[in-house]
């Protein structure tokens, strides 16, 4: 059990950092890349207001989060003593970001020029992300 529970946190982790380090780092030098690989979004469909706020999280996962994520799991992945905390706290983090943005997404229906074609993807993918980083931090608890 406590193997299944390693690997519960480890693999989907690596998964999500390396997505991220694609997706965000990217878009966090340079955001012009991010909507040409179709990571971001363009001011298009979201708003200059909204390039901000996605440049916002960019930039916070690249000085922030991915390094906490990326250290967090490498330690935990080692069982190395002070993993456990700093990988609750890129798991905090992990549930955190994906409720902002689907209340950010809910809170721009009707804005005028908001048009983002497809929300139903990050309905379907950020709940995933939340649970997943709930459920590691749990199991980081119990162990």
């Amino acid at each position: 059990m406590a193997m299944a529970l390693f690997w519960f946190v480890q693999l989907p982790g690596w998964f999500l950092f390396a997505y991220l380090l694609v997706a965000q780092c990217a878009a966090a030098l340079n955001y012009r890349l991010g909507v040409r690989m179709g990571t971001q979004e363009p001011a298009a469909r979201v708003t200059e207001i909204g390039v901000a706020f996605w440049k916002g999280f960019a930039g916070a996962d690249l000085v922030l989060y991915m390094p906490l994520l990326g250290i967090g799991l490498a330690g935990h992945a080692f069982y190395a003593g002070w993993a456990r905390v700093v990988l609750a706290a890129a798991l905090g983090i992990t549930a955190y970001w994906p409720v902002v943005c689907l209340w950010a997404l809910r809170a721009a229906h009707g804005v005028p020029n908001w048009d983002l074609r497809n929300e139903r993807q990050y309905w379907r993918v950020l709940p995933l992300i939340a649970a997943w980083g709930l459920a590691s931090f749990a199991v980081l608890l119990l162990q």
